[in-house]
């Protein structure tokens, strides 16, 4: 028997995308390995503060790897 969809709308309108989740993974990874984050410091996070974490994290780590290359080229 086929159900009948009493609805139009994708599976994904009241959720989050495959996409959006992969974001959110990798923006805890990185978060995890470069700032020693717990996982579940990472999820309490209100999602602002953790972009600004993540935007700062990896503004700081470019600088790091500037300088690194900059030493080692002297």
């Amino acid at each position: 028997m086929r159900r009948l969809c009493w609805f139009l709308l994708g599976p994904t309108f009241f959720g989050l995308n495959a996409e959006y989740m992969e974001s959110v993974y990798e923006a805890f990874f990185i978060l995890k390995h470069y700032g020693g984050w717990s996982l579940y410091e990472l999820y309490n996070l209100p999602v602002g503060l953790r972009k600004w974490w993540l935007d700062r994290t990896i503004e700081e780590y470019e600088k790091e790897a500037k300088e690194a290359k900059k030493a080692r080229g002297k």
